[in-house]
């Protein structure tokens, strides 16, 4: 068994104003302004540091579910909230920070993947146990990075990219294929025919996915991020492996031979399935049965045992480490085994053979698969609950503060009726009830009934409440769903020929003896560039034609009177 030293180091989290935030938040929103709340400054460094186990796994996770909640409640689409995420890059060091929570959570998905990883190689696998445990770990990594890639296409910094992600979800699945190998090796390989030529695919197969590994690590630009250490690694297991494959098949041809008691047609068929192709024109047939093919063609499996432990061992005096001298010891010993192997067969009185042993197609029964855990769909519940319902009270929408209006019946009639679900909303309102005179408005919802919260009330529960209002009547609370974008005064727009569309505020006459503003008058305008030319006295806009005189040459680029204050004119016609 080789010592795994592929685990990823999760990002670095340097601040934890979000955090500071939300128990903010949660303590206006549901607690309330008078409440004080202590912050469990532990609980924030267990997101930042979480134990290398499943119970930091399920902490991450969540954190994540809570996420796209907290994001809904009050991440606007259209505006920015103010509060900066900043991750480290976990091979780089470099900052990210933007005001965007696709970054947080992308990045407490890569430490999840991280963690698992981590776990892996921590796992006992000297036991079945710790190498079912570590095949899990490795699996679940993969399918969380997968996960990551998948949703989140376009994060900005470089260990998520897809690029590195792909690698690193090579890398996980590599290390999972060969716990599975060790999980079957563990019992013993069986000196036998069939085990030997199953368990040199196995090691192949390993050996290819290693390959794999190592291809996509020195492909620019991840080969300037990924440490050497790494690359060494892939390079030093496919060859070890590949070597393992040549001398299970070379011992299977050396060991054993075709007996009148063995299934003829069971071994060629086995032996078939070894090879993509068979040289110099030999049937699996005549080498199973002519000793001499068998032993010619088993001498050159050992032969590239033995060179490919050789490069093993001369890639790994390249990056020697004192922490992997076990690693040394296992290359030593396997090199040692192919070579003592050779010696057992070699002949002093046969010629130099420089037969080149045919590649062995891999193959498995047990392939390792990308698992995404269900630690990814934690059901949680959402800490601001009491806000009401989230398809409504949504960072999507503007709301107004909550009015107070006092509701009194006229022969138990309250001038309005109630639809909705949760919260319910005032339609059909009587414009000359004492209700609407006190401000209740056609769709406002209904947040509370005296001191009941009834964000979270049917139609049923509120007329439940209602239904007993005595003659002094019952104060309720309602908001008012705001416009997020209103739209500019339909008045203002003006186009001019072929030039650009322009808005202008809308323009005044004004006299600065006249004292009253109800009788000031819009004055007509035939055009944007007559009105420029003609009224530039009498009108003013905050908006010029675009030109590119600088001089003030041109009349609207010279200086205008002051726009009388808006709060002369009525509300409609507020500027924005």
């Amino acid at each position: 068994m080789i010592p795994s030293s592929w685990d990823i180091v999760a990002k670095g989290h340097p601040s934890d104003e979000f955090f500071k935030a939300v128990c903010s938040l949660y303590i206006l929103c549901v607690l309330g302004s008078d409440t004080v709340l202590q912050r469990d400054s532990s609980q924030t460094q267990d997101i930042k540091t979480p134990s290398r186990n499943e119970a930091g796994v399920e902490l991450l996770a969540k954190y994540f579910s809570h996420l796209p909640l907290i994001e809904s409640r009050f991440f606007s689409p259209t505006r920015q909230t103010g509060i900066f995420f900043t991750w480290y890059d976990s091979f780089t060091g470099v900052p990210v920070c933007q005001q965007n929570l696709s970054l947080e959570k992308a990045s407490i998905l890569f430490n999840m993947g991280a963690l698992y990883s981590q776990i892996g190689t921590r796992c006992d696998r000297q036991t079945i146990v710790g190498l079912e445990e570590a095949i899990s770990a490795f699996q679940k990594a993969a399918g969380t990075l997968n996960h990551l890639k998948e949703t989140f296409t376009h994060t900005p910094s470089y260990d998520m990219s897809p690029a590195m992600l792909s690698m690193l979800i090579r890398m996980m699945l590599a290390q999972a294929q060969e716990c599975l190998f060790e999980k079957t090796a563990l019992p013993g390989i069986r000196n036998q025919f069939y085990s030997l030529l199953k368990m040199a695919q196995e090691a192949a197969k390993v050996s290819e996915i290693y390959d794999q590994v190592h291809q996509s690590m020195i492909q620019t630009p991840i080969k300037d991020n990924v440490p050497l250490l790494w690359s060494t690694m892939a390079q030093i297991k496919t060859n070890h492996y590949r070597s393992m494959a040549h001398f299970f098949v070379a011992s299977a041809l050396l060991d054993h031979q075709l007996g009148p008691s063995d299934d003829e047609d069971q071994q060629e068929k086995t032996l078939s399935q070894v090879y993509d192709r068979i040289p110099d024109g030999r049937s699996p047939l005549d080498i199973l049965k002519k000793k001499d093919e068998r032993d010619r063609i088993g001498k050159a499996h050992i032969r590239k045992a033995i060179l490919g432990h050789e490069e093993a061992l001369r890639i790994y005096s390249l990056c020697h480490n004192n922490q992997m001298d076990v690693l040394e010891e296992i290359l030593k010993a396997s090199h040692q085994r192919s070579l003592h192997k050779y010696s057992e067969n070699e002949n002093e009185d046969e010629f130099t053979d420089y037969m080149e042993a045919p590649d062995i197609i891999s193959k498995t029964e047990h392939k390792a698969e990308m698992e995404v855990p269900a630690t990814t769909k934690v059901k949680v519940t959402d800490f601001f609950q009491r806000l009401g319902p989230l398809a409504v009270f949504s960072a999507k929408q503007r709301w107004t503060a909550p009015r107070t209006i006092r509701l009194r019946p006229e022969d138990r009639d309250l001038g309005f009726t109630l639809k909705g679900e949760t919260p319910v909303q005032v339609v059909s309102l009587d414009p000359l009830c004492p209700a609407a005179a006190d401000g209740l408005k056609e769709g406002d919802y209904i947040v509370a009934v005296g001191d009941t919260d009834c964000k979270w009330m049917g139609v049923s529960e509120v007329m439940r409440l209602l239904k007993d209002v005595n003659e002094e009547g019952i104060d309720i609370q309602v908001v008012s769903m705001m416009e997020s974008n209103p739209p500019m005064p339909t008045k203002s727009a003006t186009f001019c020929g072929n030039l650009p569309k322009t808005y202008s505020m809308i323009c005044l006459a004004h006299d600065d003896d006249d004292n009253n503003p109800k009788a000031r008058k819009v004055t007509k305008k035939p055009s944007f560039l007559s009105w420029g030319l003609k009224n530039k006295l009498k009108s003013v806009s905050t908006l010029s034609l675009p030109t590119a005189d600088h001089s003030g040459a041109l009349p609207w680029n010279k200086p205008c009177p002051t726009f009388p204050s808006s709060s002369s004119y009525n509300n409609d016609s507020a500027l924005y």
